[in-house]
């Protein structure tokens, strides 16, 4: 007994090592990346006034490219298009229409409370700069050479970068830029994006799932029991969910809607969201001699418990709460393991009204939730709306 109490106490002295290692990692790679997001926001920022003033044309920039790989072969990531990038980077972040949509959301300013600084170039790196006469950029459409005088090259300090964008690397604001069009989409992914620790592959599925619209657009469904018994809960349960990919039909059964999930088991569960992992369907559960089965059974590995999911062809009703409260109750009774926290429930329906919901849920002390399968294109306002309260619940979460 005294061993084990020993490598017990070990192990545990041994995780803290860990996560102070965990723990200065993180904040290296994130030194890193703003270093890298000032360095893209600086060449875009020059790059941008130079073709602004009409000092540069378009063809510069393949020989700007064409210069740095010459200089300095081990200089990567400074193709035509790269640059191009960087410029649309600046651009679109330093904009006025961009820092109005920061001061409406006040959550921002909790997590932005400072701006980077860009990088300054010193009176002697200037002097470096313009003592050269000359700068002669080799154009290769053509024999001629292009000559920019120093006294051109105005080093002029660009604007702070915002905070904000330190929350996604480069990469993932490639994806945004390139996928997503107005401000609240793109603020609403970068800050989702580093909720969920999502890569960029995972960043451009929810992109083309239309997170924003999904979770932005439903209303909070989760029962007070949930909230009290996952105070600290940091994962996102959809309470909307696009299950375009299963091909039902305008009227289609709960057998059919079974049907089609198992079928595609892989993207449903990237719909639901991260960590769920898939145990059954129609999982049995004895009680008292006779066998009720739950129609879909995951494992939450982030919150470690059970999911139990029952699918619904038809609009929410308070009725089905009881039905859903006795499968949790059973499984927590029989089914979970003591190192297990309770189980959570989830009513996946055709449709749910937001009133009908909340009275639904306002005295549920079990862990549950509704969600619906049915898409709708929301109005921007409405968007707009959520984005705030998207913000504020991530304030609170902090």
């Amino acid at each position: 007994m005294a061993e084990k109490h020993i490598q017990e106490s070990l192990e545990a002295q041994f995780g803290t090592v860990q996560k102070i290692i965990i723990y200065h990692r993180t904040r290296a790679l994130q030194n890193v990346n703003e270093e890298s997001l000032l360095l893209s926001w600086e060449v875009g920022h020059y790059v941008s006034d130079r073709l602004k003033s009409s000092e540069w044309g378009s063809k510069v920039l393949t020989q700007l490219s064409e210069y740095l790989r010459r200089s300095d072969p081990a200089m990567k990531g400074f193709s035509r298009m790269n640059i191009y990038r960087m410029v649309n980077f600046y651009e679109a972040y330093s904009s006025v229409e961009f820092a109005e949509q920061i001061a409406t959301l006040p959550f921002v300013e909790s997590i932005v409370s400072s701006e980077m600084t860009p990088f300054q170039i010193t009176d002697k790196e200037d002097e470096k700069i313009v003592s050269s006469k000359m700068i002669q950029l080799h154009s290769s459409g053509n024999e001629e050479n292009i000559f920019v005088s120093s006294e051109m090259v105005q080093l002029q300090k660009a604007e702070p970068m915002p905070r904000i964008l330190t929350l996604v690397n480069w990469t993932s604001h490639i994806e945004i830029l390139a996928s997503c069009r107005t401000f609240p989409e793109r603020i609403f992914y970068m800050l989702y994006a580093n909720k969920e620790r999502l890569n960029v592959k995972e960043l451009g599925n929810a992109i083309a799932k239309d997170a924003y619209t999904t979770i932005l657009s439903s209303p909070h469904s989760q029962s007070v029991g949930f909230k009290q018994i996952y105070p600290n809960n940091s994962y996102d349960f959809k309470d909307r969910a696009i299950l375009d990919f299963l091909g039902l039909p305008a009227k289609h059964t709960e057998k059919q809607l079974q049907k089609g999930i198992l079928e595609h088991m892989k993207e449903f569960i990237l719909e639901l969201g991260k960590d769920f992992l898939y145990m059954g369907s129609q999982y049995p559960l004895e009680v008292d001699g006779e066998i009720y089965k739950i129609d879909l059974l995951f494992f939450h590995r982030g919150l470690q418990c059970l999911v139990c999911l029952e699918l619904k062809s038809t609009p929410f009703k308070p009725s089905y709460m009881g039905q859903l409260e006795f499968y949790l109750e059973a499984l927590d009774r029989d089914v979970k393991r003591s190192n297990e926290n309770p189980s959570i429930g989830i009513l996946l329906c055709e449709s749910a009204k937001r009133q009908v919901v909340e009275y639904a849920l306002s005295r549920s002390l079990s862990p549950t939730m509704i969600a619906e399968y049915k898409r709708q294109l929301i109005p921007k306002d409405v968007l707009q709306r959520s984005l705030d309260e998207f913000c504020s619940y991530l304030e609170k979460r902090k």
